[in-house]
């Protein structure tokens, strides 16, 4: 293959009308409602794809659905075409809940893939938000998720790169005859996380690897996050679900707007104001409990 669109990102939520509103009535994206097997779900276009809302124990997900990023939707005119080519290549393909085809997660770095047609929405965007920027995937094995993704799929690797945060000692001598020397001793690394953004339709896919799996940071809801506290996020992921999707991220144009906008309207926020993180960008995260147990982030670059 030589890379995919998405058809859209479907998220398993345990209040879709709050995610809606989160969605549409705030963040401005234009919501359709769609059939999905015998399922109807709010639609919203965002970029040259599409998010779709369902309640964690909708049929079309499946038994056993948590809150969360649930599958992603390859684009494919004819599905069952594009699933006979990529079995032929060694992929296992089956039946999805709905009467869809899936793709094994075992085989995709643990992430749910499933083929359908476009939905054909049109390029969807808000004063908001411009798009999606990524899909957060926690990651047993990133240069695994590169072959897959990369070698077999054919999609761009956009770039790696290490996320660290370190600790400086700065020692000081003084004497009342010679003054002070200020000495400072090499960084100890506190924690990191290795990532790998791959290309998919007009947004990336973003591999997280924890960096350092003897050390476990804590998150702590309603203040802002940290490059540690979000290793130890992905670290106890990984540890409990196994490697798989984690979070969605829409690229904004003004984070602080963005946010300060939502915390005005009562969502509860991680952050309030945006930070430094991946490729040079600003991000901020929304508390889960705002989307019914989705994580979404912010991510504000040039």
């Amino acid at each position: 293959m030589n890379g995919f669109g998405l058809s859209y990102i479907a998220l398993a939520s345990k209040n879709v009308a709050a995610a809606s509103r989160v969605l549409g009535d705030l963040l401005g994206l234009q919501r359709s409602d769609r059939r999905f097997g015998d399922s109807m779900a709010p639609v919203f276009a965002i970029g040259e794809t599409a998010i779709a809302v369902f309640e964690t124990d909708d049929p079309f997900l499946g038994e056993g659905a948590r809150a969360g990023v649930h599958h992603v939707a390859l684009a494919a005119a004819d599905p069952h075409g594009m699933a006979q080519a990529l079995t032929s290549t060694g992929f296992r393909a089956g039946t999805a809940p709905g009467g869809g085809i899936a793709l094994d997660p075992a085989q995709a770095a643990g992430v749910r893939l499933r083929l359908a047609p476009a939905l054909g929405l049109g390029v969807g965007r808000s004063v908001q938000l411009e798009r999606i920027d990524h899909i957060g995937i926690a990651s047993a094995d990133n240069q695994a998720a590169i072959g897959v993704f990369c070698g077999q799929l054919g999609c761009p690797l956009e770039s790696q790169q290490t996320d660290m945060e370190t600790q400086i000692a700065v020692e000081s001598f003084t004497s009342d005859k010679y003054g002070v020397v200020y000495h400072t001793r090499p960084p100890a690394i506190l924690g990191g996380l290795r990532v790998a953004f791959i290309t998919a339709g007009d947004c990336e896919l973003e591999f997280l690897q924890n960096f350092d799996p003897n050390q476990g940071g804590q998150v702590q809801h309603g203040s802002a996050g940290n490059t540690r506290q979000d290793q130890g996020a992905i670290a106890r992921y990984v540890a409990s679900r196994g490697p798989g999707l984690h979070h969605i991220a829409f690229k904004t144009p003004d984070i602080d707007a963005t946010l300060a906008k939502l915390g005005e309207a009562g969502v509860a926020l991680i952050d309030r104001k945006g930070r430094p993180g991946s490729r040079r960008a600003r991000i901020g995260f929304v508390h889960p409990n705002a989307m019914g147990g989705v994580l979404i982030h912010f991510v504000e670059r040039a």
